[in-house]
């Protein structure tokens, strides 16, 4: 059988990254993707064995080839610090990388576990990111800072895993907020170019909500479900929000003094 890596990208992840570590024992390398984490990620990581690089944080896009450039073997799996592959998972992948006629290139679908039950619909079951199961040299991610893209180098098509493994992308609501701002920081340097106005990411994010809680049916996912739905409106919204805010610059400081006199001659006039 064809020897296996595993890569985890995480940056103060201590609460969560021996979990992940320790669902993919199995594999024949696991390296662990830090940005000098300041909770002790890094030497959770390497007591139970794994090998951790440290990259400086330009992007997701980056980090992930970079990911890829400190694996050795000729298979690929990739883990978020919230994800876990589940037993079943790791009975197929395995069997995938052993079989020479298999595919290059698998997408994995992944369960959610979210406000203490397991989401069944506002676009997170059967939830899928980019290929997290491929052969080395088969694809590379683009340099998007974030919901970054992929490359594929192979005239194969892409194949899906039957088996999910599962995430568990919040410990509490306070994670939310904290990632719908990191990633509408990021995101905002997606849309810098575009014609943009308040108008413009009010009605983005309005139409984000919907999408999630009306179309992709979250509202039958209860209270979990709103809150998912929210949290796309916010990071969209902040996004679109964030972006305007650059394009407009200096516009934004507050005004020098001669503009406050002026507003207070016109006041004076108007009494």
């Amino acid at each position: 059988m064809s020897q296996i890596s595993v890569y985890i990208i995480a940056y103060n992840e201590a609460e969560k990254v021996r979990a992940t570590i320790e669902s993919v024992l199995w594999a024949d390398e696991i390296i662990v993707v830090d940005s000098w984490s300041t909770d002790g990620t890094a030497e959770i990581a390497q007591a139970l064995g794994a090998k951790v690089v440290q990259v400086k944080f330009t992007g997701f896009g980056d980090l992930r080839n970079q990911a890829l450039d400190a694996c050795s073997h000729a298979w690929i799996f990739s883990l978020d610090a919230d994800e876990r592959c589940t037993t079943e998972a790791a009975q197929e992948i395995r069997a995938i990388c052993a079989d020479s006629a298999s595919l290059d290139i698998y997408r994995v679908p992944r369960r959610n576990y979210f406000m203490g039950r397991w989401i069944k619909h506002s676009g997170w079951y059967p939830n899928y990111r980019q290929p997290q199961l491929f052969r080395k040299g088969s694809m590379r991610y683009d340099q998007k800072p974030v919901h970054e893209g992929f490359e594929v180098f192979s005239s194969k098509p892409i194949g899906l895993l039957k088996n999910p493994i599962w995430q568990f992308p919040f410990k509490n609501l306070g994670e939310v907020m904290h990632k719908s701002n990191r990633y509408s920081s990021l995101g905002a340097e997606k849309v810098i170019h575009k014609k943009i106005s308040m108008g413009t990411a009010f009605r983005h994010g309005v139409w984000a909500f919907i999408k999630h809680y009306i179309f992709k049916r979250g509202i039958l996912d209860g209270w979990a479900g709103f809150v998912i739905a929210f949290a796309y409106f916010e990071q969209t919204f902040y996004r679109y929000a964030k972006a305007y805010e650059m394009q407009q610059g200096p516009s934004w400081q507050a005004p020098q003094n001669s503009e406050l006199n002026t507003d207070a001659k016109t006041r004076a006039h108007g009494q």
